[in-house]
């Protein structure tokens, strides 16, 4: 639980790790739907508290996109887009179901990845 002291831009990181925790262990139970859509939250989150941190305009998919490419840009890693169309990926299987769980366990390690590249940008 996030306490009422914490900023935006350590509510979504926390968030982020948190939905991350949530993805693998419903991933464990095989649960495919919702791993991916904490898996997708938790890159969705990720990208909010760099957006927070910088004072970014973040509500929406296509904010969450042009953040994930003023980023890859800043920090000159093109693979930052890669990443977060795993969780896109992810995001749309949990509406369709068409993916097997050992390409949800592989979009998750690139959702964690993800989420790890940009923990120090939302400093």
């Amino acid at each position: 639980m996030v306490h009422a002291m914490t900023t935006r831009t350590e509510y979504h990181s926390e968030t982020a790790a948190e939905f991350l925790a949530k993805a693998r262990a419903y991933l464990a139970d095989d649960d495919l739907l919702q791993a991916s859509e904490k898996g997708w939250g938790a890159a969705a989150q990720a990208v909010k508290a760099a957006a927070e941190s910088r004072g970014w305009n973040h509500n929406g998919h296509r904010q969450l996109h042009q953040t994930v490419e003023r980023l890859a840009g800043e920090t000159s890693r093109p693979e930052l887009r890669t990443l977060f169309n795993a969780a896109n990926v992810l995001h749309a299987n949990f509406y369709d179901g068409f993916l097997p769980a050992e390409a949800i366990r592989a979009d998750l390690e690139d959702v964690e990845r993800f989420v790890e590249l940009l923990r120090p940008l939302a400093s």
